[in-house]
């Protein structure tokens, strides 16, 4: 604990130092200098306080738990801090991808110029937000967790209105923070009631449902309810996801990345350690895991399909982040099935594949989220319609999307592959179940986890090959400037990571099967069968790792082998050719699909949940004008449900100024009348 503790320090420290950086930028003029030093000091200090996080996360063994108490000094709660398998497998994610994102970020920002942005002020809220996930992950009691929770849900607002002076960018941010707030509060009610229920705030206590075996049904129900609400707002539970495709892609590159890959995993981790508070091994109602499935599920279709509406990159990444939390709260959902029905095939699997494929989206989500920034820097836009053509122009960036690409669209022997793989065993074993109507429910399951992974693979050949194959559309693609390795370097990590969570995957669901084993723990008769669970599994996925690993050897050793086989033929080199269209080359790049084009056999059949609006301009008349046709896809829940809601909720608190008269009579008045209806009350009790 004592290098976890060290880490907390660095980030503090560094915060500070950029917080006085950040006040001496406002009162001087701008400086070049002191927006280079702020920008250095917060990277690299960053950098630091995550690399001395990761190596405490994986000190000593795994399974491994501990705490560490500091003085406090407020009346209720402690400063309890404790690092246990679900706490290190989740801090894997903030502090690697914190480290990458904080490299590629002080790399992409160097050229700032200082009279646009303040760099301490952003560094400030970087490393505070790295401060608030590691303690979030690591808190031993309530009020800390609130407390921590809270610093985590703030920092964002001021790193995704980075560019404020973009009117969109200032709506997104005021849109994440009113959903933040929004799950705050559903979440200070949960430990509210808990604490209430319990008589402690201790969560080491609580751990186990021990202290709530006196509750009623009704109030585990309410319980259960409000941590659904509190964390899956922060997680992008369909339908409180309405915040993320807004703030990801008004953000910088580096904080969307550390946004979708690190922070949105706080709604899972809270999730399942309730789980542990509110009930015994075993012993939790069945309909939470089933109504976590069918959330799960609705989500994941709903994310990808409006994934698949979208033509401005970021977004597209954003909706597809939205998707992914679907399918882990799937498979959080058949865990809790598994358990309750005595299953410990699907208990196990279902929990280890949902922290396994969280492990694996930290990676690939990270780096698609920087490519896309870098795609930003070099054109200017991220809006796919003006794209195209980048793969010549940009070789390495578009190397590594690609290889994200693969790793999300399920691809073996990539990372994406090996998480949902161990989703679709979990609810393969539906039949084992007893009763017709739950083998049912987990096979639909798994056909709708099978449709969204071919969507997934739809959505991403869409996103690749529109913004990087073929021909430039635009100037904007047209005169994109060269990325060099010396910026790309940080990319090299998430992508390495890409490549081993397939290659090592075995390794890698074992850390995820021993967590699943300790933070949602088995009834004693089941843990026998879940060990051996968990052997079967590990060589399903060796095999899979191993064949996998053979191909990617044979298909290097056949490219290679091509090479020195032209070589040794004296064949000439290669020349430069234009993009072959289809055998038909116009001299222009409107033949091309579009992202519209390519999305609209999809779109006849799930038009509905895409929400498509389509505008056309007939053509008619003999010298008809020119064209055009606008496809867009707006979120419906947030035009139908939420805007309104606001709106008037706004008019309701803009009728109640009524009373605000500003004259010191009235107020005294209100106080009279509030004394004198307490005096009432009292007499009447």
């Amino acid at each position: 604990m004592e290098l976890f503790l060290t880490a907390l320090l660095i980030l503090s420290a560094a915060a500070l130092a950029t917080a006085l950086l950040a006040t001496l930028a406002s009162f001087r003029p701008p400086s070049a200098a002191n927006c280079r030093a702020a920008n250095c000091l917060g990277s690299c200090c960053a950098a630091l306080g995550c690399l001395t996080g990761l190596c405490a996360v994986a000190a000593g063994p795994w399974d491994t738990t501990m705490v560490l108490e500091l003085p406090w000094g407020l009346p209720i709660g402690a400063l309890v801090l404790g690092l246990d398998p679900l706490s290190r497998i989740f801090l894997l994610p903030v502090f690697g991808l914190g480290m990458v994102c904080a490299l590629s970020g002080g790399l992409s920002l160097r050229h700032t110029s200082p009279r646009e942005h303040n760099l301490g002020a952003h560094w400030f809220f970087y490393l505070l937000l790295l401060l608030g996930m590691a303690v979030v992950m690591s808190a031993r009691d309530a009020v800390l967790f609130l407390l921590a929770w809270e610093i985590m849900s703030l920092a964002p607002f001021f790193l995704i209105d980075f560019n404020d002076g973009d009117s969109k960018v200032r709506d997104a941010s005021w849109v994440y923070l009113v959903a933040a707030h929004l799950g705050a509060v559903a979440l200070i009610a949960f430990f509210g009631l808990l604490w209430q229920s319990a008589g402690t705030t201790s969560l080491a206590a609580l751990q186990g449902g021990a202290a709530l075996r006196v509750a009623g049904p009704g109030v585990l129900a309410a319980l259960f309810i409000l941590a659904v609400l509190g964390f899956g707002a922060k997680a992008g539970l369909a339908p409180l996801h309405v915040w993320l495709p807004e703030a990801h892609p008004a953000a910088p590159g580096h904080v969307s990345a550390l946004l979708s890959g690190a922070m949105i995993n706080a709604g899972l981790y809270g999730l399942i350690r309730s789980l542990n508070v509110l009930s015994a091994p075993g012993a939790a109602p069945e309909w939470w895991g089933w109504s976590l499935l069918l959330l799960g599920l609705a989500t994941g279709l709903m994310g990808i399909l409006k994934a698949l509406a979208q033509s401005n990159l970021k977004r597209l990444l954003a909706y597809s982040s939205v998707e992914n939390m679907g399918l882990m709260f799937m498979g959080v959902g058949a865990g809790l099935i598994g358990q309750t029905s005595g299953n410990a095939w699907i208990a196990l699997l279902g929990f280890a594949g949902a922290l396994l494929h969280m492990l694996n989206h930290a990676g690939f989500k990270g780096l698609l989220f920087l490519c896309a920034g870098e795609v930003l820097h070099a054109t200017g836009t991220v809006h796919m319609e003006l794209l195209g053509g980048l793969q010549k122009r940009l070789p390495l960036l578009g190397a590594a999307f690609a290889l994200g690409a693969a790793a999300i669209a399920c691809l073996p022997p990539l990372s994406g592959f090996a998480g949902e793989f161990v989703l679709a065993l979990a609810m393969l074993d539906g039949p084992a179940l007893p009763g017709v109507e739950r083998q049912i429910g987990l096979l639909l399951a798994l056909a709708g986890l099978a449709l969204i992974s071919g969507l997934a693979a739809a959505l991403y050949a869409k996103a690749y090959g529109i913004t990087f194959l073929g021909e430039a559309r635009t100037g904007f693609a047209a005169n994109a400037h060269a990325v060099s390795w010396r910026t790309l370097w940080p990319l090299a990590l998430p992508a390495l990571a890409c490549v081993a969570g397939g290659m090592l995957a075995p390794l890698f669901f074992g850390l995820a099967s021993l967590t699943a084993l300790n933070a949602a723990p088995l009834p004693d008769g089941l843990i026998s069968g879940a060990l051996e669970v968990k052997a079967q599994a590990q060589s399903s996925l060796g095999m899979v790792s191993l064949l996998g690993a053979a191909g990617l050897c044979l298909a290097l050793a056949l490219l290679l082998g091509r090479r020195f086989l032209l070589r040794r033929r004296g064949a000439p080199a290669a020349r430069t050719a234009p993009t072959w269209g289809c055998g038909f080359q116009a001299g222009t790049a409107r033949i091309q699909y579009t992202d519209a084009s390519f999305s609209e056999p999809l779109a006849k059949v799930f038009a509905p949940v895409m929400g498509l609006k389509v505008r056309r301009h007939q053509v008619s008349g003999l010298f008809p004008s020119r064209a055009a046709l606008n496809v867009t896809a707006p979120d419906r829940l947030r035009s139908g449900l939420f805007t309104p809601l606001f709106e008037a909720v706004e008019r309701l608190c803009n009728a109640c100024k009524i009373i605000q008269h500003g004259k010191i009579h009235l107020y005294i008045l209100y106080i009279l009348a509030t004394v004198v209806g307490l005096l009432v009350w009292g007499l009447q009790t």
